[in-house]
């Protein structure tokens, strides 16, 4: 059996036409142009090309803004953070090249001229890492002597240039020297040290000797003494214990050393 409604209609067959607000605004869009999008409001405005660009006040807006914005000070600080991570990448990079931290040390005097100038930046390498066959024993570090016999240079010398804490002390300023030979303990190296080092007609003058532990006994290139010889004020250091030893120096960079000195005060 067919039936037809002419009754009033039920509610499945009632349709409501959507009525607008009362300002004349949807609740998508109102008259100003914002946009509303979850709990993040964006303003449209326009560019100065005619385009729109969207700002808002949520991170993504935030850093958006910082990006692109030409204000001076902003500018500045982006500079200043993109220059920062740079440096801190680099470092990084070296660290995992070297395994010294810092990698490097900035020259501080002419003891090592004519091969290394006050202000150069001098790149260091631990010194157990791609050591050479003519370092000594099992310290990673080539002596001048070694060097000598092996045909082993380092900054047109012979043999390794090392980074040392004089004495083993940790908060002193390291010492970038020249190993010349290495010595036992209570060993007279009197007879093996090249008496144009020394002040001393025996090994009871010489300082050091017997040599107290058994180490490096080192030497700038320019200096006229050993550093475990007496001059001046005295012995810069005991003989050069391997756990002393920071790096060997592998790179130099003129000049460049010379900010960091500046900061340091030691220009």
């Amino acid at each position: 059996m067919n039936s037809s409604r002419d009754g009033p209609p039920s509610d499945e067959d009632r349709t409501t036409s959507p009525v607008a607000p009362s300002d004349g605004q949807s609740d998508d869009a109102a008259a100003d142009g914002s946009v509303r999008s979850g709990s993040e409001r964006a303003t449209r405005r326009t560019r100065p090309d005619g385009g729109e660009r969207e700002e808002g006040t949520g991170p993504r807006a935030l850093v958006r803004r910082f990006r692109n914005s030409d204000n001076g000070a902003v500018v500045f600080v982006r500079e200043m953070l993109s220059s920062a991570g740079i440096v801190i990448a680099i470092g990084l990079l070296l660290f995992a090249v070297s395994g010294v931290w810092p990698p490097m040390v900035a020259i501080e005097s002419g003891s090592m001229e004519p091969h290394m100038q006050k202000g150069d930046l001098v790149f260091i390498m631990e010194e157990g890492r791609l050591a050479p066959a003519a370092a000594h024993a099992n310290t990673g570090v080539v002596t001048y002597r070694g060097g000598e016999e092996k045909g082993y240079k380092s900054f047109n010398n012979y043999g390794d240039v090392i980074i040392y804490q004089p004495d083993g002390r940790e908060y002193e300023t390291p010492i970038i020297h020249r190993a010349r030979f290495w010595v036992e303990e209570g060993e007279n190296w009197y007879d093996e040290a090249d008496k144009q080092y020394i002040s001393a007609d025996s090994c009871e003058e010489l300082t050091n000797c017997p040599a107290p532990n058994s180490g490096f006994i080192t030497k700038g290139d320019a200096n006229s003494f050993y550093d475990q010889a007496s001059w001046g004020g005295g012995a810069l250091s005991d003989p050069v214990r391997p756990s002393w030893v920071r790096g060997t120096a592998e790179v130099r960079v003129p000049w460049l050393g010379w900010v960091r000195l500046q900061f340091s005060g030691a220009a």
